[in-house]
C-alpha cells in the first residue's frame, strides 16, 4: 500500500469491519491506552450474527474501578463467567461457517485464558485477528493522552460507535459476502471482524480492501 495516512484509534473488542478497514489502509496506527474508559462503545462490545439475528456481546467491567480510569487500567468483572458465555455464543453462531474450525483454536485459547484487564484482552484478540489474516500492520500504543491529536494524525477514537450512525460509515463501500444466516436476515453489514473471518477466511483481506475503495474514503485519507 502507498497510503500515507496516520490514524489514532480506540481499543476495540473484536471491532467492526470499518475499524479494521481503517487499520489496514493506514501507514501508521496508534491505539489509545490512556483515555478514560467510555461505556457502551466497541471498547467492550462486539456485534455478531446468530440464529436469532444480530447479537451484542458486552464485556462486564468492574464498576467500582472504571470511573475516571484510564482504559488500560479497567478491570474485568469477576462476578460472572462471561468469557465462557461469550465463547459459547460465538461457537453457536459460527460453528457451521466455512472457516470456523480453521481458526477456532486460536480464539478459544484466548477466551479460556484468565484476564484481569479489558485492554489486555482486547489487544490479544486483535493480535489474534491479525495473525489469522497473516498481516502485521504498524500499530503502536499511545504514550500519553492528548485531547486533540496532532494535525498529522486523523483522530478516529470517538467516531466508530455501535449505538449511533457513525460519521465514518459512509466512507466505506458495503461489500456483501457470504454469511451463514443471510437466508433469514439478508446481508448484515459492518459486524465484528470475526463474522468476516469465519465466513470468508483468507479472502477477508480482499473484502476489507474493497470496503475502502471509494472516492469518499480516498478523499478523507488525503485531507
Amino acid at each position: 500500500m502507498n497510503n500515507e495516512s496516520k490514524i489514532c484509534i480506540a481499543a476495540a473488542y473484536l471491532g467492526p469491519l470499518s475499524y479494521f478497514a481503517f487499520l489496514l489502509q493506514a501507514k501508521e496506527v496508534r491505539v489509545e491506552q490512556h483515555e478514560n474508559y467510555i461505556k457502551q462503545t466497541y471498547r467492550n462490545r462486539c456485534l455478531i450474527l446468530a440464529a436469532n439475528g444480530v447479537m451484542a456481546l458486552s464485556i462486564p467491567v468492574d464498576k467500582n474501578k472504571r470511573s475516571n480510569c484510564p482504559i488500560r487500567d479497567v478491570r474485568l468483572s469477576t462476578h460472572s463467567d462471561w468469557q465462557t458465555l461469550h465463547w459459547k455464543s460465538i461457537e453457536s453462531a459460527y460453528n457451521s461457517s466455512p472457516f470456523f474450525d480453521f481458526y477456532r483454536d486460536d480464539f478459544e485459547r484466548v477466551y479460556k485464558r484468565k484476564w484481569n484487564f479489558l485492554f489486555d484482552f482486547d489487544w490479544m484478540l486483535q493480535e489474534t485477528v491479525f495473525q489469522c489474516l497473516d498481516l502485521s500492520p504498524t500499530i503502536r500504543l499511545t504514550d500519553h493522552f492528548e485531547k486533540t491529536c496532532h494535525s498529522d494524525w486523523e483522530d478516529l477514537r470517538y467516531l466508530i460507535h455501535p449505538t449511533t450512525n457513525s460519521t465514518v460509515d459512509s466512507k466505506f463501500n458495503v461489500v456483501p459476502y457470504y454469511q451463514v444466516f443471510s437466508n433469514k436476515f439478508g446481508f448484515i453489514p459492518n459486524l465484528s471482524i470475526i463474522d468476516l473471518l469465519f465466513n470468508m477466511g483468507p479472502e477477508s483481506v480482499l473484502v476489507l480492501n474493497k470496503m475502502a475503495c471509494n472516492d469518499n474514503f480516498l478523499e478523507r485519507r488525503k485531507d
